[in-house]
């Protein structure tokens, strides 16, 4: 089934990459109408330790309709090492692979717009891959909102919260060095592409999450590191979260279908589909035999009394909205879970994608 799945981007495996440069550092980062977050994201970049002379960050650019490319212009014509090249077919995986074939590099590393990196990141990740004998190395990944709103500060806190998100290790945090099945915003050398492969251009999103799994089902090691961090920008209003959710959890169920692995991804990936089916499938039983709804019932009785205890800690702990707290967990699970079943329920009418 892998070998099928690398038939997908096996033209760009098969580039050979010419010039490239052992002490490089080649940073890619995908973007598409990303004007209110890529010049936080360059700046950040510009100011980390690494020696500029041994750097090159390359931003793929999906053909933006806002004023991206006009941003980044700036940057590039002030800073050499900095590059924008194109991305006909918009989506990430795209963007990482023209970046990798693009990349001068022996290290490669995959950012995120949407982001901010501590000035260590770089140096931190491409010593981290020697040190620790890692295929794949990350670290922790924070959330912020750019507009402290109450609204917006539970967000951020629903997005680092156990309950929100479950064991997402890169998300609750870490005492120490671990070894992990995903990290995101990772550090690769260029032999980890040519022999697990490279992105599956056929997934929208997780496909950080399936190339992980790849690796470490071939036997490879990816490691998380306490020594430096991300600050994820997240979205602030509830149709964003929900949107953006949805997506997630429509996603889960297209990376298993086109990839035909199941362990493409993470049991905690479907537990709000689980909850979803808990309510609805009670209730059309309930149809034909009544008793079958008290099922329901209980599912949203036990879900509610867990919401809101933990809400209430927060705002003890935190003093966030309890109002905004209880919407913001709500809005996530649900519309996470959502997105799983109508892309269940979409399967028998999809096409593989070759």
């Amino acid at each position: 089934m892998l070998a099928q799945g690398i038939r997908v981007y096996a033209r760009i495996r098969n580039v050979e990459i010419k010039n490239v440069d052992n002490n490089m550092l080649s940073v890619i980062v995908p973007i598409y109408n990303e004007e209110k977050y890529i010049a936080k994201c360059i700046n950040s970049m510009l100011e980390q330790d690494y020696p500029k002379d041994d750097l090159e960050i390359i931003l793929v650019d999906g053909m933006s309709k806002d004023k991206t490319r006009e941003i980044v212009s700036t940057y590039t014509a002030k800073y050499p090492f900095i590059r924008l090249i194109d991305n006909p077919n918009r989506i990430a995986p795209w963007a990482m692979n023209i970046g990798i074939k693009e990349a001068k590099g022996d290290v490669i590393m995959r950012l995120d717009a949407h982001a901010t990196y501590q000035n260590n990141y770089f140096s931190s990740l491409a010593y981290g891959l020697s040190k620790y004998g890692a295929d794949n190395i990350g670290a922790v990944c924070k959330t912020d909102v750019l507009n402290k709103t109450p609204k917006a500060l539970a967000i951020r806190e629903v997005l680092s919260n156990k309950f929100g998100v479950g064991n997402s290790t890169f998300r609750t945090g870490i005492d120490g060095v671990q070894e992990v099945e995903t990290v995101p915003f990772g550090c690769w050398r260029r032999v980890v592409f040519k022999k697990y492969g490279y992105y599956d251009v056929r997934l929208v999103r997780n496909q950080d999450i399936e190339l992980n799994k790849r690796i470490i089902h071939g036997g490879g090691k990816i490691v998380i590191i306490p020594d430096t961090y991300s600050t994820y920008l997240a979205r602030e209003t509830f149709s964003k979260l929900a949107q953006n959710n949805f997506g997630n959890g429509k996603w889960n169920i297209l990376t298993v279908f086109y990839t035909g692995e199941i362990r493409s991804l993470s049991l905690r990936h479907f537990v709000p589909l689980g909850f979803i089916i808990g309510l609805f499938i009670p209730l059309i039983v309930g149809i034909f035999w009544r008793p079958a709804v008290a099922m329901t019932v209980l599912v949203l009785l036990l879900y509610l009394i867990t919401l809101g205890i933990v809400s209430v800690k927060l705002v003890v702990a935190k003093k966030l909205n309890f109002f905004f707290l209880l919407c913001t967990f709500a809005v996530l699970h649900v519309s996470y879970g959502c997105g799983s079943l109508v892309a269940l329920l979409k399967l028998p009418f999809i096409r593989r994608k070759v």
